[in-house]
C-alpha cells in the first residue's frame, strides 16, 4: 500500500480527534476519578489484596469443587469484590469508563456509517446496533442472530 495524500489526511484527522478525545470532559473526568482511586492507599492496597485473591480464585477454578479451598476462596473473592463495588471511588471510575467507551463507542459508529450502513462495528452496546445480538454480529453469527 502507497502513502498518498488522502491517507496522511486521513492520519491527521485521526491525529486531531485523538487530540480533542484527550482534552474533552469525559477523559478529565476519568482521570480525576482514577487518581482519587489510586491516590487512596488503602484503596490501592485493597485493590492489590484482590488481585492476588483472583490469581487464586483461577487456580481454585482449575480443579473446581475439589480443591481444598475451595469454598474459602470463592467466599472470600466475593467479600472482597463486594467491597470494592461498593466503594465510592472504585464506583465512579468504573462509571468514567463506562463514558469513555460510549464516546468511543459512538465514534466508531458514526465512522462505519459514514462509509457505509452495512459495516458492522461490535460495540457491546444494543443502542447502536441494528442485530438483536448486540455486538454488531462481530461473533459470526455465534451468537444467534440473523445477519
Amino acid at each position: 500500500m502507497m502513502m498518498t495524500d488522502e491517507w496522511l489526511d486521513i492520519i491527521e484527522q485521526a491525529d486531531e480527534l485523538a487530540d480533542m478525545l484527550l482534552h474533552s470532559e469525559v477523559v478529565a473526568a476519568y482521570h480525576h476519578a482514577y487518581e482519587r482511586v489510586y491516590s487512596d492507599a488503602n484503596l490501592v492496597q485493597s485493590i492489590r489484596k484482590f488481585n492476588e485473591m483472583k490469581e487464586r480464585y483461577e487456580e481454585v477454578q482449575r480443579f473446581g469443587r475439589y480443591h481444598p479451598d475451595y469454598h474459602i476462596v470463592m467466599k472470600a473473592i466475593r467479600q472482597q469484590k463486594r467491597e470494592l463495588d461498593l466503594n465510592e471511588q472504585v464506583a465512579a471510575l468504573r462509571l468514567a469508563e463506562n463514558d469513555i467507551q460510549q464516546v468511543l463507542d459512538e465514534i466508531g459508529v458514526y465512522i462505519a456509517r459514514s462509509v457505509s450502513e452495512a459495516v458492522k462495528v461490535p460495540t457491546g452496546n444494543a443502542f447502536f446496533t441494528d442485530s438483536s445480538c448486540g455486538t454488531g454480529c462481530g461473533t459470526s453469527g455465534s451468537c444467534s442472530c440473523s445477519a
